[in-house]
């Protein structure tokens, strides 16, 4: 599977933006005609190249569709579709217009910018709510399915504008008794955020989920990774399975000590020591909230976030708005090849890179390349593809400003 250029159609879909590539697919921002004349905007998952030529990988990818399609949650990001388009299977899920937590830490840090306690809360909270329906999700006959996220990580927990908060891609998540297995190029979780068990290839249950949330609220607390390599170097599955766990730094919270106890419960190396469920490690906290009277709503994180990154609220909704009328309004220019007339002006313009998973940049997409002795043509294009290329090169020109 070629990487082509955007924006492009996919079958149902109009793909406008690169927004990442992981271990198993790479994802795209599109957006899709309703049958009222609306659009839907949502987030296309293509599984990568080197995986497509895998029946078993392209039937787990199915079975995963089919699992998440299930789960149905305000802390769930949705899956809408499943297909198979020029024989790439894809799923498009909800697309939540926000930053995931990875990004909003950077952004805190770029400014300089703690993240406040009663929001790290709410986010912890927020997110075993949606772990919690998951685990607990059953088939239609009452049996438990027993699904298990594998991959709860600050990449995979969105956060929106309005300070809604929603656990994604359970790309990895398999129903216990399933006969599928993940091919050698697969990624099954991120060391960084793995539990014991997980790293040294132990059977696993909800309560792994549980310890990688415990690392994350851990690191929201403490305003660090837990896990260190050397030379900056990602932190390894020795490191995961090793589960040594500092202590947290106290900043003085009311009756900091239970917060404490609570973290570090959910990062006992032994699961049987951990919280049994998600359900009773947000009961805990939700305890701890209203003892100490650090509360918090999503409502109020809104608030928090549109304080602190209008710009970077408004610059993103911009830069969508215009891809999209872009897309609309057609084809940019027409290129043809031929002979080489004399004196033939080439314009190109370069596509910006894109955020891609965890310190990682992706790269540009390719541009079109010509043989040796030809040359681009570009026809008159319509008034109104001047007007769309006009504006997508204002959506380059603030994406561009984002990145520096």
């Amino acid at each position: 599977m070629s990487e082509d250029p955007l924006p492009r159609r996919f079958g149902p879909y109009h793909l406008f933006d690169k927004i990442g590539e992981g271990g198993m697919a790479r994802l795209y921002l599109g957006h899709k005609r309703t049958d009222l004349g609306g659009e839907q905007l949502v987030v296309v998952k293509q599984v990568l190249p080197m995986l497509a030529d895998s029946d078993e990988f392209c039937r787990l990818l199915t079975q995963e569709a089919k699992l998440a399609a299930r789960l149905s949650h305000r802390n769930i990001a949705q899956v809408v579709d499943l297909g198979r388009e020029d024989d790439v299977l894809y799923i498009a899920m909800e697309y939540v217009e926000g930053f995931d937590l990875r990004d909003l830490l950077r952004a805190c840090s770029k400014k300089q910018l703690p993240l406040p306690v009663q929001y790290a809360l709410l986010i912890s909270i927020e997110v075993l709510r949606g772990l919690d329906y998951a685990h607990k999700k059953q088939d239609d006959s009452g049996d438990p399915l027993g699904i298990v996220h594998r991959d709860v990580s600050p990449s995979n927990i969105l956060i929106s504008f309005e300070g809604d908060v929603k656990v994604c891609d359970f790309g990895i998540a398999l129903a216990f008794g399933a006969e599928a297995f993940l091919p050698e190029a697969g990624v099954q979780g991120k060391a960084g955020y793995m539990s014991p068990e997980a790293a040294v290839g132990s059977p696993i249950d909800e309560r792994s989920d549980i310890f990688s949330a415990g690392i994350i609220l851990w690191e929201l607390l403490n305003g660090r990774r837990l896990y260190r390599g050397e030379n900056r170097q990602a932190p390894t599955l020795e490191m995961a399975a090793e589960a040594q766990i500092p202590e947290l730094r106290r900043h003085g919270y009311p009756v900091e000590e239970e917060l404490h106890a609570i973290v570090m419960r959910a990062l006992a190396k032994d699961p049987d020591k951990r919280f049994p469920s998600a359900a009773e490690m947000r009961s805990e906290l939700e305890t701890y909230v209203r003892e100490s009277s650090l509360f918090a709503s999503p409502l109020k994180f809104g608030q928090w976030l549109t304080e602190h990154f209008a710009d970077e609220i408004l610059a993103r909704r911009r830069a969508r708005e215009v891809a999209a009328k872009a897309i609309a309004a057609g084809p940019l220019v027409k290129l043809t090849v031929s002979q080489p007339p004399p004196r033939v002006a080439v314009t190109t313009v370069a596509k910006p890179e894109t955020s891609a998973a965890l310190t990682e940049v992706a790269e540009p997409g390719d541009q079109p390349k010509l043989a040796s002795g030809f040359q681009s043509v570009v026809a008159r294009p319509p008034p109104m593809a001047w007007f769309a290329a006009a504006a997508l090169l204002v959506m380059l020109l603030v994406i561009a400003l984002l990145s520096l």
